[in-house]
């Protein structure tokens, strides 16, 4: 009898040891940021597993990573005011544009949109997969939070413009800005800076550099927005 009762603290011990260990390692994985920039995110490492047990030839990634202020401010301005323009503003989440979602899902009857921020596409493209899911949403907004609260704003923008995929394969502003335009992100002009955000919303079949109707439409929308707006560079 004491032996089994012996066994079930052990495991008790253990089993809040290993909940303790699991809600902390975000955290630590996001404190790493201070000291390293990611050499490779969830989603390149689940599309190098993947290609590995597909038939067809596996295209490698690509990746560079550049520092935010050799970044043209034609695609930081762009891709703050047109993905998340209250980004400096909010704690990770928006929730005016969740409560505008909503009640235009409420008016239209159809699936609420989208209203991830900065912050959560950064934890998303940086720890997690893409794809719909209660459980990603759930540990997007997790490591949202310690982003927020271990990070600066510009870290977090700064990875972001890094990691997200820009193309099948082609991860952070620095390999799309050489993939599609034969330049570096410094470079970017304001036109090609707006296209590339243009393409965010389907980055793995829209292509810059032959921009379907609806891409000139955001790309001209995009121009508008970010006419005369300089992006807050950090003192």
């Amino acid at each position: 009898m004491k032996t089994s009762k012996s066994k079930w603290q052990r495991l008790r011990r253990w089993s809040v040891i290993g909940i303790i260990a699991a809600l902390l390692l975000p955290g630590l994985q996001v404190a790493a940021l201070w000291l390293v920039n990611p050499p490779t995110t969830g989603p390149m490492v689940w599309r190098w597993g993947a290609g590995k047990f597909e038939a067809q030839p596996y295209v490698a990634n690509q990746y560079r990573w550049v520092d935010l202020n050799a970044v043209s401010p034609n695609f930081t301005t762009a891709v703050w005011l047109w993905e998340d323009h209250r980004f400096f503003e909010h704690w990770g989440f928006d929730w005016v544009e969740i409560q505008n979602a909503w009640a235009q899902a409420r008016a239209t009857g159809k699936p609420a949109r989208g209203a991830s921020t900065i912050t959560q596409q950064c934890a998303r493209s940086l720890f997690l997969w893409q794809g719909r899911s209660w459980v990603r949403k759930g540990l997007e907004a997790y490591y949202s939070v310690w982003m927020e609260l271990l990070l600066s704003k510009h870290r977090i923008f700064e990875v972001y413009v890094n990691v997200i995929e820009l193309g099948a394969g082609i991860y952070g502003v620095e390999a799309a800005a050489r993939h599609y335009y034969g330049v570096s992100a410094h470079e970017l002009t304001r036109e090609q800076a707006a296209l590339l955000v243009a393409m965010m919303p389907q980055p793995k079949v829209l292509d810059p550099r032959q921009p379907t109707a609806g891409m000139l439409v955001r790309q001209e929308k995009i121009l508008e927005r970010a006419d005369g707006v300089d992006f807050p560079l950090p003192e």
